[in-house]
Parts: structure tokens; sequence; C-alpha cells
């Protein structure tokens, strides 16, 4: 057994427990612009104990948006497990975006701008995929959306209502009013031809 495979130490757990918390409490605040001293300083530890867990930034932003993953993966799978096709679309998609809210660093990684933090979690974005891909299946055979809605369409539809999140386009952005605006385009149209 290596000493990377070992399991942590109780007080070295509780360390790494402490960093992750600060480190997601700043990165939700100032996104990139967040210093690996200030978050040192910020759950009380020493540089060389943070820099001991987490080599880099990058190795930390990825470990917080893995854990972020592991919450909306969650999710997915209880909108999975809504009897209605169309409400378990609509509740995956919401509930990704709400994720998000008031987290700069996960919009960051999630839009693109921080791909680097996604690193090292493709297997947990595989497992959301899949379910992504199950829901969409579901709901178009259901007829409560697009049949021409795929799961390569989902990160799109995330991504934008993320970026009226981060960037604020106008004083009036609101991105709950601009998913009613994406589900309505999605829902599947009732048309009037059969009953003529």
């Amino acid at each position: 057994m290596t000493a990377t495979d070992r399991p942590l130490r109780a007080d070295a757990r509780r360390n790494r427990e402490r960093i992750l918390a600060s480190a997601g409490e700043l990165f939700a605040r100032l996104g990139r612009d967040a210093q690996m001293d200030e978050i040192a300083e910020h759950c009380g530890l020493g540089l060389g104990t943070l820099y001991r867990h987490f080599p880099t930034k990058a190795a930390l932003l990825t470990a917080i948006v893995s854990r972020r993953f592991e919450q909306v993966t969650a999710l997915a799978h209880d909108a999975e497990h809504l009897e209605d096709p169309g409400e378990a679309f609509e509740a995956l998609l919401r509930g990704y975006v709400q994720a998000a809210e008031g987290d700069a660093a996960l919009q960051l990684a999630l839009l693109g701008s921080e791909e680097r933090q996604l690193d090292g979690i493709e297997d947990q974005k595989a497992e959301f995929r899949a379910i992504v891909a199950r829901i969409i299946d579901r709901a178009i055979t259901a007829g409560a959306v697009r049949d021409d809605l795929t799961v390569a369409d989902f990160p799109v539809l995330a991504t934008a209502l993320m970026s009226t999140m981060y960037f604020k386009p106008s004083t009036t952005a609101d991105w709950r009013r601009h998913l009613t605006l994406q589900l309505d385009g999605i829902r599947a149209r009732r048309t009037t031809e059969g009953l003529r």
C-alpha cells in the first residue's frame, strides 16, 4: 500500500474538509480570483498544509467541482425517478442550474472557461450524461418534449442560463425567467390537424 492509497488520518481528514469548505466559500464568492494564501488564512491552516493536500489551485478547484458533480448527479437520480417524464426533465434542468446559483467557481467551470477544473472527473461526467440521456429519451417517448431534443442540447441550455446568472447582461436578467422561456420552447407542441 502506497502513501497515496492509505486512508487519511483523522486530523488530516479534518484539515482537508476545512480546506474544501473554505475554498468552496471563497471560490463561490470570488471565482478564479480566490488565491491559495487567502484560502489558507480563511480556514486557519498554514499554506504548507494547504499545498500538501492540494498542490495547485487547479487540483483544489477540481476537488470542489467533483463534490458539486456528486450533488448534481444525486439530483439527476432523483429527477429520473419522478413519475412524469416531462416533469423529470424540467426538474433536472432547473436543479442543475440552481445548484450553480451563487457559486461563481462552479458557474465558470460549467461555462467552460475553467475547463481544466473538470479534468479528473470523467467518470462522474459520464454517469451524469447517461442519466440525462435516459431522462430525455423517456420525455421524448412520452411526447413531453420536442422529438429533436438530444443529450448534447442539455449543456447548451444549462450554460445559456448560467451565462445570464454569471455575466448579468442587464439589470433585468433573470435566469429563472429564461428557464421558463427555454422550457416553453422545449415542450412538445400539440397539433390540431387531427381535430379537423
